[in-house]
């Protein structure tokens, strides 16, 4: 009987000790206790969850499921301290800010996201911005891309499922006060460029996209990134080269084939010297040199488009660029989720009975069609001038397999913001401030 009793004594003390162990581990129960008001039991759940990876994101989304639902669908609602404490911990899992609408779980550990795109047979795409995603003031691009691009039902379930997610800061983002003198002060971030990387799971460049884009157009470089991923699977390292010197030609000939559309469309015309191949239909197959065609030297490919994106932008004025955007202007539209992110963030700006005669819902509809024309300016803009030259430098040095070392050329000669300058171009010590040592506080 005392075998008996100190056996069963036994089991139940070792199931005691067991029990905050598995509390640890549980996802369920973290996921309860990292929105507790308790800091000392929120943090090492957060850290638990984040630990976990996509898992322990999707853990906080599956237990706060209905609250997090409900804010979707009430953009207006006001944010109680209980709704401020979920958020706060959707984004430490994530790294993301406003993931509860992306759910996007992003690495900022380059070789997890590697392990992670192995094991899972998925390309990366990888973000280089100015501060940092999870923050408030990261660079103006890549607060879009949370509004416009990750909060995008569409957009965010291709990245969510095709994808490995990682972001990497160049350098803080500039930020500016403005104190107005009676209390009032603006505060913003000057400057800055983002852009995404699409990389095998070697860290590879197979794609850029650089600056802005709108969903649907966003969408579509995914696509074509997948595809090209997805083709060079099983290849040899000359097979891969081939493949990808094939894939940067041809896409690049697509986007001067669609300047050409657009262009003619608004009645512009093309740079003198620039010659158009078309089909037995009539229809533009290719341009020179605008486009890459494996008739030219590698020597000349490079001169040939940069020089032919050079003179686009010459001969394209302001008001051909409005034009062209508007033919664009259905790639740029927000859904409901990333409408919703912006009457949020906007709601204490707009008031009834200004004198103005306008309503809220107006005053967002005017800011929603100036912003949409915007990001359609952005993604022509983008495709048409930056991303011929970024494929110029992709099929002109098939060396450049280290995304670091194109990312630096991407920032000093594509962005114009070399490493080399901490001012980012905001100061030049050639140009007189009328300031005691030019303004600079150190």
């Amino acid at each position: 009987m005392r075998l008996k009793f100190s056996a069963t004594f036994l089991m139940l003390f070792l199931l005691a000790l067991a029990q905050p162990l598995f509390a640890r581990t549980n996802p369920e129960t973290l996921a309860l206790k990292a929105v507790s008001e308790n800091s000392a039991e929120s943090a090492p759940a957060i850290a638990e969850l984040r630990a976990q990876g996509p898992a322990g994101l999707n853990a906080l989304f599956q237990t706060h499921a209905s609250e997090i639902n409900e804010q979707v669908s009430n953009p207006l609602l006001a944010a109680t301290p209980e709704w401020q404490r979920l958020s706060a911990a959707l984004d430490a899992v994530s790294q993301q800010k406003d993931s509860y609408l992306s759910g996007l779980y992003w690495y900022t550990d380059f070789a997890q996201a590697k392990a992670a795109a192995r094991a899972a047979g998925k390309p990366i795409l990888s973000l280089r911005l100015l501060g940092k995603l999870n923050e408030e003031y990261s660079c103006a691009n890549s607060r879009f891309f949370r509004t416009i691009l990750y909060s995008n039902a569409a957009v965010s379930k291709m990245l969510r499922e095709d994808f490995i997610l990682y972001w990497q800061s160049e350098r803080p983002a500039p930020r500016v006060t403005i104190d107005f003198g009676d209390g009032r002060k603006l505060e913003r971030t000057l400057t800055g460029n983002s852009i995404h990387y699409i990389l095998d799971s070697d860290g590879r460049p197979l794609d850029a996209f650089p600056g802005l884009y709108g969903p649907e157009a966003f969408a579509r470089q995914l696509a074509n990134a997948q595809a090209i991923f997805r083709s060079i699977q099983g290849s040899d390292a000359v097979q891969k080269d081939s493949l990808l010197a094939n894939y940067h030609r041809d896409q690049n000939n697509r986007i001067s084939v669609e300047w050409l559309a657009d262009t003619t469309k608004i009645g512009g015309k093309l740079p003198s010297g620039v010659m158009v191949e078309t089909d037995d239909k009539g229809k533009a197959i290719a341009i020179a040199p605008l486009a890459v065609t494996k008739a030219i030297t590698e020597t000349s490919i490079l001169r040939s488009i940069t020089a032919g994106a050079d003179a686009l932008g010459k001969i394209t004025d302001e008001d051909a660029w409005i034009k062209i955007a508007f033919r664009h202007i259905q790639e740029a539209k927000l859904d409901e989720r990333s409408i919703g992110l912006m009457k949020r963030q906007t709601k204490d700006l707009f008031v009834a009975n200004d004198g103005t005669g306008l309503t809220p819902d107006m005053k967002l509809m005017n800011l929603l069609q100036k912003l949409q024309l915007n990001i359609a300016l952005d993604t022509v803009r983008n495709e048409y001038l930056l991303h011929t030259k970024l494929y110029a430098w992709l099929i002109t040095d098939r060396s450049r397999s280290d995304v670091n070392e194109l990312n630096n050329k991407v920032y000093a000669e594509l962005f114009l913001t070399p490493a080399t300058d901490p001012w980012l171009g905001l100061f030049s010590p050639e140009v007189y401030t009328a300031l005691d040592g030019g303004g600079i506080n150190r």
